[in-house]
């Protein structure tokens, strides 16, 4: 049997996944097999809480929108001997709305149902002091200098459990890449910072739910058929968005401080804007410009952490490919870098 501790981000998009249902099931069946035993930290349960009512509206929300959206392309482009048609079809989808939020409803249900079934972790002091310790010494999930005690307790926990029950197998699975994963690397495995939890061959990181439940039992998963009807939902445009913006501030920092390094060598001079011509614009930048840009780079370092900044030759050109690829799905040219 393997005991699986299943982050609260996870639990959160099966709910409002078209396949969520499925894969309730299969999970369920799994605990009837004794296959897996869930185990919930308390902190997963209250996150779970307080986000559900969010869940659920933000399912309903997101028909309605794109409904929405959906007429105002018919009114405007259809033509009129078509567009009743059309809006009639659309006016029966919208009975589908309720439904989608009675589904997540449903899955939520099922969800705080294996709750129940499961082993709570009590959040003692022990963990408590642990997750403490990660915040003052920077350590995941708190080297993205945010607040992160929510991911910090649940890691703790997982960490308890493996500490007090070291012939057991255990693995945790998570969505939340960004504070548990391995930066600028595989996401796969788990960030350096938390592999001394993992390198017990019984103590296993994932990523994705279908994954670990494959590698617990894959003839049962196999036999149900999950993957083949399985499919990975896309990026939501917020989601490229925001990764846009934090690629294209990063590498901003990397010229800035190419150039803080020419200036400190004298191979650029800091001019007044008065002395500025066209024809020393390689080799000075004005005065008032570059205050304003110190004044944005640390801006750029207290958002992102100064110590997570620093990449190698290798690193940063992935992390312009990044950029350019995500720039050219939002339409943009291939090879477009501009900061």
């Amino acid at each position: 049997m393997t005991n699986l501790l299943i982050d609260t981000c996870v639990w959160l998009d099966i709910a409002k996944s078209t396949k969520g249902e499925g894969i309730l099931h299969l999970i369920e069946q799994l605990i009837s097999e004794n296959k897996i035993e869930l185990i919930i930290p308390e902190i997963v349960l209250t996150e779970f809480d307080r986000n559900k009512d969010r869940t659920i509206a933000s399912a309903k929300k997101s028909v309605s929108e794109h409904l929405k959206k959906v007429r105002e392309l018919v009114f405007s482009y259809s033509d009129k001997d078509n567009r009743q048609n059309i809006l009639n079809e659309l006016n029966n989808l919208d009975h589908l709305i309720p439904i989608k939020s009675d589904i997540v409803t449903y899955s939520i249900t099922r969800i705080e149902t294996l709750f129940k079934q499961s082993l709570i972790i009590r959040i003692d002091n022990d963990i408590k002091i642990k997750a403490t310790d990660r915040a003052i010494n920077k350590l995941a999930p708190f080297h993205l200098s945010k607040n992160s005690i929510g991911d910090a307790l649940i890691i703790e926990s997982y960490a308890k459990f493996q500490r007090e029950n070291k012939k057991e197998k255990i693995a945790f699975v998570t969505h939340n890449k960004n504070d548990f994963s391995l930066q600028n690397g595989n996401q796969k495995l788990p960030h350096e910072d938390l592999m001394d939890i993992f390198k017990n061959s019984n103590s296993n990181y994932y990523i994705n739910l279908l994954d670990c439940l494959n590698d617990i039992e894959p003839d049962f998963i196999e036999e149900l058929g999950v993957f083949e009807n399985w499919e990975t939902d896309p990026r939501g445009i917020t989601e490229i968005s925001d990764k846009i913006k934090e690629f294209d501030k990063k590498i901003w920092y990397n010229r800035h401080k190419i150039l803080e390094t020419k200036i400190e060598n004298g191979e650029v001079q800091i001019i007044d804007y008065t002395d500025f011509h066209s024809q020393s614009i390689q080799n000075s930048i004005v005065k008032e410009i570059w205050e304003t840009a110190k004044q944005n780079a640390k801006i750029v370092e207290e958002n992102y952490g100064k110590e997570n900044l620093d990449f190698d030759d290798f690193e940063w050109g992935m992390i312009n490919g990044k950029l350019s690829a995500l720039r050219w799905i939002l339409g943009e040219e291939w090879d477009n870098l501009d900061t």
